[in-house]
């Protein structure tokens, strides 16, 4: 078997592999634009033996995940944050970070995470559009409650019904001001429908889920919320106890406790921010 740490970058990515018959072993830089990396493991899919991948987890890899997938070879994707702490040098560089990849995978310690699978990460993605999207039109709506505030019109949520809609637009404002005004209505107006869509398709999507649908009994969980929960879970027998869960999702209290004083803080927050 050919195993491989990959020190993997958006541009390109420093590879260190050790064939485990052979001996044979190297070092290369592997462009990504030019598609230098895509041959490199198409040619080693095409010689028949067994690949094994590990890489730590980071952004813009997708493409390289459904390539190796494509090709029958193995991925392993291993937690940042725990392989910092086996880093033992100060110097960092690409070359040292595969080499520390390849390590692990040898010796059989590489911190491999649980990936979930294309439906997973395509429904997530479903959620994150929804979520900018509301988070692009409370910005809007922020700007017009300041715009009527300044004009001595303090109406809170009623400003978003059609009275309170009437009378924004009936301002009087000064030529600027009002034109930002109709551009930011014009905004809000764009930004409902597509809003509604998206609410409508994640109830549609909350509805095929038995464990969704069991969230949402609980008070206050609705369709959102149970949605993301479980996608972000995703196969709960990963964890050994529902502590473990909590901590997952930065629900449990940050602690900086010593010699027997606990002083616990804010939540930690860690985990997926959706």
């Amino acid at each position: 078997m050919i195993i491989i740490g990959v020190d993997y970058h958006p541009s390109d990515q420093y590879i260190a592999f050790v064939d485990t018959e052979t001996g044979e072993c190297g070092e290369r830089r592997l462009n990504h634009s030019d598609r230098e990396a895509e041959k490199f493991y198409r040619e080693l899919a095409a010689r028949g033996v067994g690949v094994r991948v590990g890489m730590e987890a980071t952004g813009y890899s997708r493409w390289f995940e459904r390539l190796l997938a494509e090709l029958g070879i193995e991925l392993w994707i291993g937690d940042a944050a725990e392989i910092q702490t086996k880093r033992v040098r100060k110097q960092k560089t690409d070359p040292n970070d595969a080499r520390l990849l390849l390590k692990l995978l040898l010796e059989d310690n590489f911190p491999r995470i649980w990936v979930p699978d294309p439906e997973n990460r395509d429904l997530r993605q479903l959620l994150w559009h929804r979520h900018r999207l509301v988070q692009m039109r409370t910005r809007i709506m922020n700007q017009l409650q300041a715009l009527a505030m300044n004009e001595g019109q303090r109406r809170k949520k009623k400003l978003w019904n059609e009275q309170g809609r009437a009378q924004l637009e009936a301002l009087p404002l000064a030529p600027w001001a009002s034109r930002r005004r109709k551009d930011l209505l014009e905004l809000l107006d764009r930004m409902n429908p597509p809003i509604q869509e998206l609410t409508r398709a994640v109830e549609q999507e909350a509805r095929k889920r038995p464990e969704v649908l069991r969230l949402m009994t609980h008070p206050g969980v609705g369709p959102i919320t149970a949605l993301a929960f479980v996608l972000i879970i995703g196969t709960p027998k990963r964890f050994p106890c529902g502590k473990q869960i909590g901590s997952y999702v930065g629900l449990i209290p940050s602690e900086n406790s010593s010699a027997g004083h606990q002083r616990l803080g804010r939540i930690t927050k860690q985990g997926s921010s959706l």
